[in-house]
């Protein structure tokens, strides 16, 4: 799946489900850093995990952030 995410640096969102787990995360563009550790510590895990724990959490004084971004694109997804 692409998602376009809003608000904050990453500009899109590109991830795989497969049986209830994401693989495949990759942030375009934003903090090179913390992205491809986010990366790879969502990978594999439970979609329903994901979303629990990650679902809210804001960047600075954005509305949301680029984990907050995922948790909306999984969203639409599911």
């Amino acid at each position: 799946m692409h998602y376009k995410t809003q608000g904050v640096c990453a500009s899109e969102i590109t991830f795989d489900i497969n049986e209830g787990r994401l693989y495949n995360v990759k942030f375009e563009n934003g903090c090179p850093g913390n992205l491809q550790a986010i990366q790879l510590l969502v990978e594999g895990m439970l979609v329903d995990e994901i979303v629990a724990k990650l679902k809210g959490l804001r960047c600075g004084d954005k509305e949301t952030s680029c984990v907050d971004q995922l948790v909306q694109a999984l969203n639409q997804k599911n």
